[in-house]
């Protein structure tokens, strides 16, 4: 059974960076779209980003749109969201998750990381 470990959460300074790492145990990410998303406490969730399996097509929300980039290294299992320009609104919980297809539009997401928290603020 796969299972998904994020890191690369912290406290950064507006106008700062986050990478955030989504790495896979006990199965492949290869054919598997993997996406992104967030909660704040006061919020629902939203997706912050996907990527396909078929093609590294990805898909952003517009909240985040061009302050950040999902990447994926299928030779290290793991999938990758730089963050640039954070804002104090993108704090809250990222949590990444695993597509039951190859692509972000027909996927299923049933395969969650535990989540790490990112706190932006002066």
């Amino acid at each position: 059974q796969v299972q998904l470990l994020e890191s690369g959460g912290g406290v950064a300074q507006p106008g700062g960076s986050l990478r955030l790492s989504c790495t896979a145990s006990g199965g492949t990410l290869d054919y598997s779209a993997v996406a992104w998303f967030r909660q704040a406490s006061v919020n629902g969730r939203e997706t912050v980003a996907c990527i396909s399996a078929s093609n590294g097509i990805a898909t952003y929300s517009p909240s985040v749109g061009d302050r950040t980039v999902i990447s994926r290294d299928n030779s290290k299992n793991t999938v990758y969201l730089q963050m640039y320009n954070l804002k104090s609104e993108d704090t809250a919980v990222y949590s990444c998750a695993m597509g039951s297809d190859r692509e972000c539009t027909s996927s299923d997401f049933q395969t969650w990381g535990q989540g790490t928290q990112v706190s932006v603020s002066l």
